[in-house]
C-alpha cells in the first residue's frame, strides 16, 4: 500500500494536485498518487445485504447455474471463471469477463464477498470491480478494517467519488450493491450532452447519490469523455483476488 497521501478536500492537497497537473507534460503522465486521496474518511455503518430476487422484468445474468450470459472480455471466448455452489468466483489470471448483451441505462443488482482468507492490504485485498458500459467502475474491495485511498475503497466510483459511508461486511460475508446508472449522451459530432450518473446502495445504504461522473474510469490522469456506443457490456474485473459474486440481475431503464 502506498505511503504517499493527499488530503482532500484541503488547500495543501489541492495545490499539490494542481502543481502535479501543471508540471506534467500530459495529464496521462500524472503519477497514480495525484488522483488518490485519503480524507474525508467515510463513517463506518453496520448493515445487512439486500438479498433481492430478480423482478419479473429482470434479465438474469448469473443465478448460480451457468455462465451463459458471459464471455471473456479480452477475446470474446467462453468465460472461464469458476462456479462454486451458487457463487461465481474470479479465476485469478483468467482476465475480466463481460456480458454478451450490451446495456445503457440500468438498474443492476450484484451480491459479492471478499475471500475468507485475508491476504494483502489496501488495493491488494479482495479487489475487483463492476464496470458499467465497460467504462465506469464501481469498486469492489475488502474495505473492512483495510486502509486505502478513500476514492478507491468499496463502493467508490473509482478515482472519482468516495462513498458516503463504509458499509462493508467482514471477509467471507456477503455484500449487496444496487446500482442505478444513467448512460452519458453525445451528439452526432461526439460532443457530450449529458454526463453519466450513478446511484449506489451498499447493503441498502445510499453511498453514491446520483453522482455525475467526470468521464470513464482511469487509473492515472484526469478522466474525460470520448463518444462511445449507446449500449456496451457490463464487465467484472479480474484483479488477481478470488472475489465471489452471486445473484446478478439487471433491468433496462431505457
Amino acid at each position: 500500500m502506498r505511503k504517499f497521501k493527499l488530503s482532500f478536500p484541503g488547500i495543501p492537497g489541492v495545490l499539490l494536485l494542481l502543481c502535479s497537473i501543471l508540471n506534467a507534460q500530459n495529464p496521462a503522465d500524472l503519477p497514480p498518487e495525484a488522483t488518490e486521496f485519503y480524507e474525508p474518511v467515510p463513517p463506518k455503518v453496520q448493515s445487512e445485504p439486500v438479498l433481492t430476487a430478480p423482478p419479473s422484468d429482470a434479465i438474469v445474468l448469473f443465478d448460480g447455474s451457468n455462465l451463459d450470459a458471459w464471455q471473456n472480455a479480452g477475446n470474446n471466448t467462453e468465460a472461464n471463471w469458476n462456479i462454486s455452489g451458487d457463487a461465481l468466483v474470479v479465476n485469478p489470471g483468467a482476465g475480466a469477463i463481460k456480458t454478451k448483451q450490451n446495456f445503457g441505462d440500468v438498474q443492476l443488482h450484484v451480491e459479492w464477498k471478499a475471500p475468507a482468507e485475508v491476504k494483502g492490504e489496501g488495493q491488494g485485498r479482495g479487489n475487483s470491480g463492476i464496470f458499467l458500459m465497460d467504462n465506469y467502475e464501481v469498486q469492489v474491495l475488502d474495505s473492512y478494517n483495510n486502509e486505502t485511498y478513500t476514492n478507491g475503497q468499496a463502493a467508490s466510483i473509482y478515482k472519482q467519488s468516495t462513498p458516503l459511508a463504509n458499509a462493508t461486511n467482514p471477509p467471507s460475508e456477503w455484500n449487496s450493491y444496487d446500482i442505478i446508472f444513467t448512460a452519458p449522451e453525445f451528439d452526432k459530432n461526439g460532443m457530450l450532452l449529458s454526463s453519466a450518473k450513478v446511484t449506489v446502495l451498499h447493503n441498502g445504504v445510499v453511498v453514491q447519490n446520483n453522482f455525475e461522473l467526470k468521464g470513464p474510469t482511469v487509473y492515472t490522469g484526469i478522466p474525460h469523455y470520448t463518444k462511445h456506443a449507446e449500449k456496451l457490456p457490463i464487465v467484472l474485473q479480474d484483479h488477481g483476488n478470488p472475489v465471489s459474486f452471486r445473484n446478478i440481475w439487471v433491468r433496462e431503464l431505457d
